[in-house]
């Protein structure tokens, strides 16, 4: 009996030590992290600028870190060695999205920018670069960005008599009536149901990009998802789909019966690619309305807030740096050779206003945390066990300004981009991670072409036909706000002067 009791004794110490060696061998090498809170996890340390939050973290704890934002584990990417690993080398690992409340209910879960990877988005994604935003697409909108453009010149040469313009305004102006008239055939001045059209539209455009990129606790705590109802954040977000729906539905519904007009004679805007594209059975989906809406909402939402916030910040740190104000101006004035408009066939010519672009999208990316990936299966990154499901955020702010990459990160020099400078090779275009304004890989923004087509013809424009300068004894103010982009806290309220007769 005592010799049972000894065996099964042992027997149940044997086992239970290797059960506590064998749970130790399991334990997975995860990358550095803070303390986390229960529930909230590392939540309550993204503050109210999370991209230089987490860039102060990152000083600690490294260039890959390890946060748990509510019940979801995030990796932090801050370092471009790091960004290749996540959006080349393991590239399509991470080339999913985490699920985002407002994203379902905003566009209609069928878009493409927030679409988890599966053939649904890999042919969706084909449509839009084949069909939407292809070189050849882009180029047949020349005209309608060169006639919003100078609508835009005339109108602060007209205000400029009064002294001061409000650029910011007329900037987020531009680039919604480019987008409206390439995306729907029309400008959103039109219509109305009793609101002026263009107070309206302008209201909706604000308000979405707002939900869009306002904090929903619910995609991190999803038992806490009822703080979103009670603030009254899901409420304004099914309105606003409401009145988007409503708007669409006639503008698709007008396609359809052929009772629009062409934005500039024969070609075709979104609306009319996806129709056909809906009748094509050749690119393996079957495109609803609904998807027609998304995929539209989708260029909205990629196509205005971040042109018009780039723009913005451009001409705010050339007033900062009256130099390379002057610089600028001298190349395109001079390549403009006394014509009253910069077009966009002169452009390729303009080197020192490219590299102004370039080092302004690297201090200020318009989205500086950029979309979010998710892993869709375990992986190993620098040594690290990675599970799957793995949620990550790169910091495009951060690797902007990472001092391992970029000498004097903090000062504006645009020279570092030209021929001569270190970075002269260093395009934003995905292949060089230490510039990443529109992402790489898989997921990289596939409207760069399009964005940069305005963003390039408009400064040009802009640097032309005025000289610019703050109000006396108003400074520049630098600070930001959060939102779908990382703005400007306070417009730009300038002084132009005409430089061309």
């Amino acid at each position: 009996m005592m010799f049972f009791i000894s065996s099964l004794f042992l027997a149940l110490l044997i086992s239970t030590i290797l059960f506590f060696f064998h749970k130790q061998r399991k334990q997975p090498n995860l990358p550095p992290s803070p303390f986390k809170l229960p529930i909230l996890g590392n939540l309550h340390q993204l503050g109210s600028s999370p991209h230089r939050s987490l860039h102060a973290l990152s000083q600690k704890y490294g260039p890959l870190m390890l946060l748990h934002l509510g019940h979801h584990p995030t990796l932090i990417v801050s370092s471009r060695e790091a960004a290749e690993e996540i959006m080349k080398t393991h590239d399509l690992i991470f080339s999913s999205r985490p699920s985002s409340f407002m994203a379902q209910k905003l566009l209609y879960g069928k878009d493409v920018g927030f679409a988890p990877y599966g053939e649904y988005w890999r042919q969706a994604r084909k449509i839009c670069i084949v069909e939407l935003l292809s070189s050849k697409r882009v180029e047949s909108f020349r005209t309608v960005r060169e006639e919003e453009i100078m609508n835009m010149i005339f109108s602060i040469s007209s205000s400029s008599q009064l002294g001061l313009v409000n650029l910011s305004e007329l900037l987020v102006s531009l680039t919604n009536d480019i987008v409206c008239r390439v995306a729907l055939g029309k400008k959103y001045s039109q219509g109305g149901q009793g609101e002026d059209g263009r107070i309206r539209f302008k209201r909706l455009m604000r308000e979405f990009s707002e939900l869009l990129g306002s904090f929903f606790v619910g995609d991190f705590v999803p038992s806490l998802s009822w703080i979103g109802r009670l603030s009254g954040l899901v409420e304004r977000a099914e309105k606003n789909s409401r009145e988007w729906d409503d708007l669409l539905e006639g503008i698709v519904k007008d396609h359809e019966d052929g009772k629009r007009e062409t934005v500039d004679g024969s070609v075709k805007d979104f609306v009319d690619v996806l129709l056909n594209v809906q009748k094509d059975k050749s690119f393996g989906i079957s495109l609803t309305k609904d998807h027609i809406k998304a995929i539209i909402m989708d260029m909205f939402a990629a196509g205005t807030d971040t042109i018009y916030t780039a723009m913005e910040w451009i001409m705010a740190e050339l007033l900062r740096n009256s130099k390379v104000m002057r610089e600028v101006q001298k190349e395109v004035r001079g390549i403009a050779n006394g014509k009253s408009m910069v077009t966009e066939d002169m452009l390729h010519q303009m080197n020192y206003l490219k590299s102004v672009i370039k080092e302004t999208m690297r201090l200020h990316p318009p989205i500086p945390l950029l979309i979010p990936r998710e892993s869709i299966k375990s992986s190993k990154i620098y040594g690290y066990d990675i599970p799957a499901k793995t949620r990550v955020m790169v910091n495009a702010w951060a690797i902007g300004r990472d001092p391992k990459s970029w000498e004097d990160p903090d000062k504006f020099q645009p020279e570092r981009f030209m021929d001569g400078g270190n970075k002269s090779h260093v395009d934003f275009r995905g292949h060089d991670f230490e510039l990443i304004p529109f992402g790489a890989g898989r997921r990289i923004c596939p409207g760069i072409h399009f964005a940069m087509s305005t963003v390039e013809c408009t400064l040009a424009n802009l640097l032309h036909r005025f000289d610019w300068k703050m109000p006396d004894g108003v400074d520049i103010d630098m600070d930001e706000i959060q939102g779908l982009s990382v703005q400007k806290n306070t417009p730009l309220i300038l002084v132009p002067t005409p430089s061309f007769t």
